[in-house]
């Protein structure tokens, strides 16, 4: 893939009013999910909830692209067309999660440090063939008693960057994954203070090893407050706490950055992101939606494992699908919620 191929992929993947959906959850992940609808996590049960997800009618009028996991790039649907290939027809790209977990940070307890750089290039090379356009990879720190070092920031941007590298070289476009947790304690203030350091951190690392912000999509953490803290942030302090950020640690020339919802409600997600979008119509790149749990979350239960309810709940995708798009532009408004 040319520099230009990779510089159209970048834009398509934030074209206006265009979000992307994660479905890249591990088995693990999927198993706890499928836990709540009291649905058995076997290879088949993921693949038809992933065809529901995959071929919804309408879909692509809100969605640019869909994160896949290793499973699921191999599947098909139920007429048997790769779940690659259902996409592609639709004019949505295939994404694809290739790192391979975020594990325990040695000699740094409570820190994790994410894993998958062995054998990355030939996973890349397969995944190309299958029809990936872009990839994910995910970081993760950890805000707590003296946590993140920065040792475990530092170990984690020269990962994503080294990832980076490696899919540009392969002709993919690299979606950059550092998620600060929301799930202490700690102020919206604190969560800025870390969120800085580590953009601030992958920025420079992915300078220093040659990657072309260019062709690169930042997928990141709003700044907010941790879960537990007494003092929750309101929507407002989020949107301009989170810009804020942005705007002093993000280059101009990358194409676009999308958030991830980190555990946020459905409709709270969809909120700050309508709220940063109203309050900054011009900034150098577009503000778009990477939700997994958060477009998901409302469509696997109106599902619940049941044939006859995938209409219903393809709706309930459709619908945050449909309010994220508007919030892309700041024209969401939550009485749209009640219409629904």
């Amino acid at each position: 893939m040319s520099a230009a191929e990779l510089e159209a992929t970048a834009k398509a993947m934030v074209a206006k009013g265009k979000g992307i959906l994660a479905i890249d959850e591990s088995t693990p992940t999927i198993k706890k999910r499928f836990d709540t609808i009291n649905f058995e996590s076997t290879e088949e049960n993921r693949r038809a909830y992933r065809d529901l997800l995959i071929t919804n009618p309408g879909g692509k009028e809100f969605i640019s692209g869909m994160i896949l996991y290793d499973e699921t790039i191999r599947q098909a649907t139920s007429d048997g067309t790769p779940f690659a290939k259902a996409l592609i027809d639709q004019g949505i790209m295939p994404g694809i999660k290739v790192d391979t977990g975020a594990k325990d940070f040695a000699l740094h307890s409570g820190e994790k440090i994410t894993e998958g750089l062995d054998g990355l290039r030939d996973r890349l090379a397969e995944y190309k063939s299958i029809g990936a356009k872009f990839a994910k990879w995910r970081a993760v720190i950890t805000i707590g008693n003296n946590i993140p070092s920065q040792a475990c920031i530092e170990a984690n941007v020269h990962a994503l960057a080294r990832y980076a590298g490696l899919c540009q070289e392969a002709g993919i476009v690299p979606m950059v994954e550092p998620e600060v947790l929301m799930d202490a304690d700690n102020t919206i203030e604190r969560c800025y203070e870390v969120t800085e350091m580590t953009l601030s951190a992958l920025f420079s690392a992915l300078k220093s090893q040659d990657v072309s912000i260019e062709h690169t999509i930042l997928k990141t953490n709003m700044v907010i407050s941790g879960k537990q803290c007494s003092t929750q942030a309101n929507v407002q302090e989020v949107a301009d706490q989170t810009v804020r950020c942005l705007v002093k640690n993000v280059p101009a020339e990358l194409p676009g950055i999308v958030f991830l919802s980190g555990g946020q409600s459905a409709e709270l997600a969809t909120a700050h992101l309508n709220a940063m979008n109203v309050s900054n119509p011009d900034l150098p790149w577009p503000l778009s939606f990477s939700y997994g749990r958060a477009l998901q979350e409302p469509c696997l239960n109106a599902w619940g494992g049941k044939e006859s309810n995938l209409k219903a709940a393809q709706k309930a995708l459709l619908h945050r699908s449909k309010c994220n798009s508007l919030a892309c532009s700041g024209a969401y408004n939550a009485d749209m919620e009640s219409a629904a």
